[in-house]
């Protein structure tokens, strides 16, 4: 190595350069910012330098740190409960849900199977008795579905919902009873008798067959038992629940089935039933006044004529109800059934399970292939298996999407020169990208971040392409070093030089996702905190683990080793000629120079009159680019002047001998140079440009108005899947929601009767509830408990007017007599309990409708105990639970008459049904008014709150879009801080900021366009995009903040430096999310491949086409300039010959210069680049 001259080695000739009119200082407002920036730097350096001494010991201890955080791995708790994934944090309906559960436990009362049928041909009817024939095959074939587990068989009888089992003191007929109750199955199979053989309950009497549901006419079996039981209480029961002849006083499907019953009104006619007028209105169960299936939850895609009679429909829907895994297991504890399997509501909840798999699969099979009519299946295990699947990470999508991007980045690292070549470094990246994310998530598991879909279908693949492009901007940058850079300091040189770079695109980034915590989804909160910490890590191993990969294979290099087989030495070794600037002469670089090495002499001056300090180039060196690079070497180059010296004599070989070469060593950065950035900084590209991207924002805000929020769980379910049939059948034709409105604690019932029956009424004059039959009492526990109270009543005057009960006797009266006769002496007095006065003296409904508040607790505990089927339909599920009360009619001690006070309340519901809710804006409006009707009653005192699945998950809309709004605003904000505060320099910031705004605006109008509705998901990864973004832009203004001269040339400078590195990140990304596009999940697909594609396209267009265009016309100033210009005296005036290289040595050297050794890039005049740039006549900068 030739040693560098001293100072009085200086050529003689040497003098210093004449002082230009113009020169190039800025403002002394810069000094602080190039000191911070040179601070950071030199922290950098340091850094590197230190990797590079210890890069064994780094890499070692940098593996064992991460591979020890991704063991955390075996402790992810993956989360598919959709109340915990989409319920919003902390929000009203979350606290809503809490007292629900804190008060009725965790579990619905029941769970529901159904089967909807629709004809193969679109728009065919389906109210024949053929269509119904197949309906009752289906839910036949799936109602005897029988499953063995733990040694036992398991049937529907045993596992289905039964609503309001009385309590009988008969033992024969409550054990008849037991056996009989009916399961509850709303389907339109039960307006004919067909419907009984869905219940599989039976029971034995002595003398009789079997009696079921099919054979049983209630009437007539108490009529035959009368005169062996008092069954008065029991018929009485009956008689109230409106039962009748149950189900073989309804006419048969097939009149011609030898077991139709002679009561079947069409079965002596054997005529067909008019199966249109007999679903009009609706269907019933055992009980008419009890057990009503509204016609809405039995038939879709209804017709009537212009009277309103019903003519045809398109779907036929039936819902099997079963016990929650609790309500199951408390049937069966303690039951002589389980007692030796030692049951536990686990084994109840996989019996559940398991039973619910096989009704789907019969139910899906039970008709032949060729059948003019299809059955959809579903159940609630149905949507957990789906959820399960959906959060299984796809094993070979996985390994595929990592291959992929190995062979990508090997083929892109892999050089024809060996020393220069970098496929293991490719490799050994992406590796360790793999090993941050999985150390990222395994973190995540540590600190209890729970796994959802999100996490295990999508971050891996974002992750690992957002973590590669700093490794691609990393690798570019080492290879790019300068040739004079000590060995011992090239790490220190690369990461000087793009740590910056890195730590602005990782910090942005997680400041991106940090923001889109903001979103209150807890599955989304996740997802967001879980991408941050993952890009954090990333940024650990890029900064720290990945130099020193780069450092041993830095040795690799220079000990001429062959790229990944490392053991073999390389056949091609760099021919290296040093020599000193003068030495060069006129004299040609020999032909087959495969590296020039260059000693240039650069000197460090003081300005005093700005305080800056610079370094320049003696400017009478001076070189003239050939005339086929048409930017000239004016371009800041990382990898010095060397280079173009090289590049000017490899010029003048012949064409023929060079094309060859030239091809092979084509690149990114050589198209930036030659051909991209000269034809994008004229001005009619410029001009096209700027119209372009107009045009393209605002096609997007007419986009953005097309956007609609929401998300079906059609949306999620795989599409051509039984389940995603289903689903779209019940969209279209059952969009039915079953909801409650809740009074909580807090406030006296029996003083607000008046105030809850204005808020069932507020609440029933919504638009959305479904109102029910003209003929049917509002289905509220107030309203069956008045109407209870109002029929004791009738009993008891009936009885008082007949003498049956007296002041002092009520036996003679009947039943319901006798009940009203004890609550009316009541007086809730814990001294006098009773008063015989109140028999006439008062009612149990007064004029207004209203219940004496003293009676109230009191009566509440009667009908509770007393009216099993009035409560179950209902639906109240009071808490505290009024207490047991047993009617004795017969009791002689007076110790009946004495009534027990149910506690004050604190929970109570009244249920609703909501339909014609079909797009998201229908479900904000319901929401909206059950809010107003809610906050009404609060103001008459009243404490409520609406319950059900659309408040669960449809409540977020109120407010997505001013969520969305202010995520994107305050994470603007941070983002223009952080760049400006790194960057030092605001006005880049905010070009920066301009872009990354467009391109959130531009990703949100075409979500429009492509039918993508807006929801929690959707919403993530628009705040996101701002944070992914900055990949795309911060490199560019860093190298335009970093070049001196006019703009043009500083932003044809950035592309040079930046376009090969961008591209590549943005190729890795995609390469990254192509996995996605092989998920079996359309939602995965739409909401993420797509959307993230898009945003990696325009983050793509704007990095490389629309900042360098406002950065060449409104770019701030340089931060790196030249102090002095060369003087016109200095240049010979002699036109050098072509490729020449030739220096004027001035004979002194002034003494404020001091002498150092720097890698620069020499001064040339290239003939201007015709609308690119032009020399102005001022020496100001453009």
């Amino acid at each position: 190595m030739v040693r560098p001259l001293s100072l009085g080695e200086l050529p003689p000739s040497y003098t210093p350069p004449a002082r230009s009119s113009a020169p190039h200082i800025l403002a002394g407002s810069l000094q602080a910012p190039l000191w911070l920036r040179a601070y950071f730097q030199g922290l950098l350096f340091s850094l590197g330098c230190k990797i590079q001494r210890h890069c064994g010991k780094v890499l070692f201890l940098g593996l064992v740190a991460f591979g020890a955080l991704a063991l955390g791995l075996r402790v992810a708790v993956i989360e598919t409960d959709l109340e915990q994934l989409w319920v919003e944090v902390d929000s009203r309906v979350s606290q809503e849900l809490h007292y629900t559960k804190e008060k009725l436990g965790e579990e619905a009362a029941y769970t529901s199977q159904m089967l909807i049928q629709t004809a193969r041909q679109e728009g065919e009817n389906v109210l024949t008795p053929e269509a119904l024939g197949f309906h009752l095959q289906a839910a036949l074939t799936a109602s005897k579905v029988q499953v063995s587990l733990y040694g036992k068989s398991w049937d529907l009888n045993k596992i289905c919902y039964k609503s309001g089992v009385p309590l009988i003191e008969n033992g024969m007929i409550e054990r008849m009873i037991e056996k009989l109750f009916p399961c509850v199955i709303l389907t339109p199979l039960d307006c004919f008798w067909e419907g009984a053989k869905l219940q599989g309950g039976s029971a034995y009497l002595p003398g009789r067959p079997d009696i079921q549901w099919t054979n049983l006419d209630p009437q007539q079996l108490l009529e035959e038992l009368g005169p062996f039981a008092s069954l008065e209480g029991f018929r009485e029961l009956l008689d109230k629940a409106q039962v009748g002849q149950a189900y073989v006083g309804r006419p048969c499907l097939d009149p011609d089935d030898p077991h139709c019953p002679p009561s079947a009104p069409n079965r002596h006619s054997r005529q067909a039933p008019n199966v249109a007028q007999e679903l009009s209105g609706g269907c019933h169960g055992f009980s008419h006044k009890f057990m009503h299936w509204q016609e809405e939850l039995l038939l879709g895609g209804t017709a009537r004529d212009l009277q309103g009679q019903l003519l045809r429909a398109e779907a036929l829907q039936s819902t099997f109800l079963l016990m929650s895994p609790r309500q199951l297991y408390e049937h069966f504890r303690g039951d002589y059934q389980t007692h030796d399997i030692g049951w536990s509501e686990e084994q109840a909840s996989t019996v559940l399970q398991v039973w619910q798999r096989r009704f789907v699969q019969l139910a899906q099979e039970a008709l032949p292939a060729n059948a003019s009519q299809q059955i959809h299946a579903f159940s609630s295990t149905t949507l957990d298996d789906i959820l399960h699947k959906f959060s299984e990470v796809s094993t070979t999508r996985v390994v595929g999407g990592y291959l992929l991007m190995l062979a990508y980045a090997c083929v892109t690292m892999l050089r024809w020169d060996c020393a220069q070549s970098q496929g293991a470094v490719g490799l050994a990246g992406v590796l360790l990208v793999a090993l941050a994310v999985a150390s990222g998530l395994g973190l995540c598991a540590l600190l209890g971040i729970t796994f959802n879909a999100a996490t295990t279908q999508v971050l891996p693949f974002l992750a690992l392409g957002i973590g590669v492009d700093d490794i691609f901007l990393l690798a570019h940058a080492f290879t790019k070093a300068p040739p004079d850079t000590p060995l011992p300091e090239r790490m220190g040189e690369c990461l000087r030089r793009t740590g910056t770079s890195v730590a602005l695109t990782s910090i942005n980034n997680m400041v991106a996702f940090f923001m889109a915590v903001l979103v209150p989804i807890p599955a989304l909160r996740a997802f967001s905190l879980q991408a941050a910490i993952v890009v954090g890590c990333n940024f650990a191993a890029v900064m720290l683990i990945f130099p020193a990969i780069l450092s041993l294979d830095l040795r690799r290099r220079h000990h001429q080793r062959l790229d990944i087989l490392c053991c073999f030495s390389s056949p091609c070794s760099a021919q290296v000629i040093q020599m000193l600037p003068q030495e060069l002469g006129d004299r040609a670089v020999p032909v087959g120079i495969a590296h020039l090495t260059a000693t240039v002499q650069a000197f460090t001056h003081c300005e005093t009159s700005s305080q800056h300090v610079v370094t320049i180039l003696p400017p009478q060196a001076h070189l003239l680019s050939p005339a086929s690079d048409p930017l000239g070497s004016e371009l800041y180059s990382p990898g010095g002047s060397t280079r173009d010296l090289l590049s000017q004599e490899e010029g003048m070989r012949p064409k023929a001998a060079c094309r060859s070469l030239l091809c092979a060593h084509w690149t990114l950065a050589h198209f930036a140079r030659y051909q991209f950035a000269p034809l994008l900084l004229q001005t009619q590209a410029k001009a096209l440009v700027l119209l372009f991207f107009g045009a393209l924002l605002g096609l997007s805000l007419y986009g953005a108005t097309l956007v609609q929020d929401g998300l079906a769980l059609t949306d999620v379910v795989p599409r051509g899947t039984k389940e995603h049939a289903f689903l779209s059948a019940q969209l279209r034709y059952f969009s039915l929601y079953e909801v409650a409105l809740v009074t909580q604690g807090g406030f006296d019932y029996a003083h607000s009767q008046r105030a809850l029956f204005d808020l069932h009424q507020r609440f029933s004059s919504l638009k959305a509830v479904l109102p029910p039959p003209a003929t049917q009492a509002p289905r509220t526990w107030l309203h069956y408990y008045r109407s209870w109270l109002q029929g004791i009543q009738a009993a008891f005057d009936q009885d008082w007017a007949s003498g049956r009960i007296t002041r002092h006797s009520y036996r003679n009266g009947s039943e319901d007599g006798a009940l009203a006769y004890k609550l009316l002496i009541q007086t809730g007095n814990a001294q006098e309990p009773l008063d015989f006065n109140h028999l006439t003296t008062r009612k149990l409904v007064d004029k207004e409708g209203l219940i004496p508040p003293e009676l109230f607790y009191m009566g509440l505990t009667v009908w509770v105990s007393s009216d099993p089927l009035g409560l179950a339909a209902s639906q109240a599920n009071f808490y505290p639970p009024p207490p047991e009360w047993l009617h004795d009619k017969y009791d002689t001690t007076g110790e009946n008459l004495r009534i027990p006070a149910a506690q004050p309340l604190e929970f109570a519901q009244f249920p609703f049904l909501l339909h014609g809710l079909q797009k998201t804006a229908d479900f904000v409006e319901a929401i909206e008014g059950a809010r107003a009707a809610c906050t009404e009653a609060g103001q008459a005192g009243v404490h409520a709150y609406p319950s059900g699945s659309p408040f669960l998950f449809w409540e977020q809309y109120l407010g997505l879009r001013r969520c969305f709004l202010l995520a994107v605003c305050i994470l603007l904000v941070c983002t223009f801080l952080v760049c400006a505060l790194l960057l030092l320099s605001p006005w880049t910031a905010g070009l920066i900021v301009l872009v990354l705004a467009m391109t959130t605006v531009e990703l949100f109008g075409i979500m429009g366009f492509l039918g993508i509705k807006l929801s929690a998901i959707p919403v993530v990864i628009l705040v996101a995009s701002i944070g992914i973004g900055v990949e795309f832009t911060v490199h560019v203004a860093l190298g335009f903040l970093t070049s001196h001269g006019s703009r043009n040339l500083r932003a044809a400078s950035a592309l040079e430096q930046t376009f090969a590195p961008v591209t590549d990140g943005a190729v890795s990304t995609l390469l990254g999310l192509l996995m996605l596009a092989g998920s079996n999940f359309d939602f995965i697909i739409r909401y993420f491949f797509v959307v993230l594609t898009v945003l990696t396209l325009l983050g793509l267009l704007h990095g490389l086409l629309l900042l360098p265009v406002l950065l060449s016309i409104l770019g701030p100033p340089p931060q790196v300039v030249q102090l002095y210009k060369e003087s016109p005296q200095a240049v010979s005036s002699a036109a050098p010959q072509r490729g020449g290289l030739r220096w004027g040595m001035p004979p002194t050297l002034p003494q404020s210069f001091a002498r150092v050794t720097t890698s620069m890039t020499v001064a040339l005049h290239p003939p201007p680049l015709p609308g690119a740039y032009v020399h102005p006549a001022s020496d100001e900068p453009t």
